[in-house]
């Protein structure tokens, strides 16, 4: 009996495959209409309860780039690619939407995480999206650094905070033949039950591969625990919070 060989790929799973950080772009504009079709794609993301608590800002105007650069933490890449796009938390339509039927919107954690996450969702769809089309992106976690100052550049109303950014543009690199590896299967996809085994081994597994991905490359970089141990051995950004609830969020 002959077993049949079923190939489980698709033109999607390939461009995920095919997924690198892109920070150097050729001076070549992005066309509006292919921008348009990437973004009202990723409007077709999941959405919690239909609420669609996301915006997307597109920004090319090169000043405002530059500005919004220096904010992320002097991120040149910010100001140098072709269009640098926004992921919004939005809760402000639903004050107004709960406004036009005489309600208030009751503000909680659960609004700001559902606003949070559909930001992340479409975000990722559009970063699928460009790279289907050959385009490469970066996004930009830096945008929460400064989240007021970027709110007053782009002139967001109360509820609404750039989640993260994406600098979007034709990439000046191509794809190399072996990406950067990701942590093992194991330590990351559970079935069933969660699998609490120990994970020193496979940590440690991953950090040789890494450290030897970097050095054939000539890279200076270290493997992946020890970096992440150095950096969140102290808060993060830790006036976000009270930042954001500034804003017009809530996390109680």
């Amino acid at each position: 009996m002959i077993e049949e060989t079923m190939n489980y790929e698709t033109a999607v799973t390939q461009t995920l495959n095919q997924h690198m950080s892109v920070r150097s772009f050729l001076d070549k504009a992005v066309p509006d209409e292919m921008l348009r079709s990437i973004l009202n794609a990723a409007r077709r993301s999941p959405t919690s309860s239909n609420m669609q608590t996301y915006s997307i800002i597109v920004v090319r105007d090169p000043a405002t780039r530059q500005q919004l650069a220096v904010l992320a933490g002097n991120q040149k890449h910010v100001e140098e690619c072709d269009v640098f796009v926004g992921f919004l938390a939005d809760i402000n339509r639903l004050g107004i939407a709960s406004e036009m039927h005489g309600e208030t919107l009751a503000k909680s954690l659960e609004t700001s995480l559902v606003a949070t996450v559909d930001a992340a969702l479409v975000g990722m769809s559009v970063q699928t999206a460009a790279e289907s089309f050959g385009l490469g992106a970066v996004m930009i976690g830096g945008m929460r650094n400064q989240p007021q100052q970027v709110a007053e550049l782009l002139g967001f109303p109360p509820g609404v905070y750039m989640v993260y950014g994406m600098s979007l543009g034709w990439p000046a690199v191509e794809t190399p033949a072996e990406l950067k590896p990701r942590l093992p299967e194991s330590l990351v996809i559970h079935y069933e039950q969660y699998d609490a085994s120990d994970p020193h081994p496979r940590i440690a597994e991953y950090d040789a591969a890494l450290a030897e991905y970097y050095g054939q490359r000539n890279q200076n970089a270290a493997a992946w625990s020890a970096p992440i141990a150095k950096r969140l051995n102290k808060p993060s950004r830790p006036r976000l919070r009270q930042t954001l609830e500034g804003m017009g969020f809530h996390f109680e």
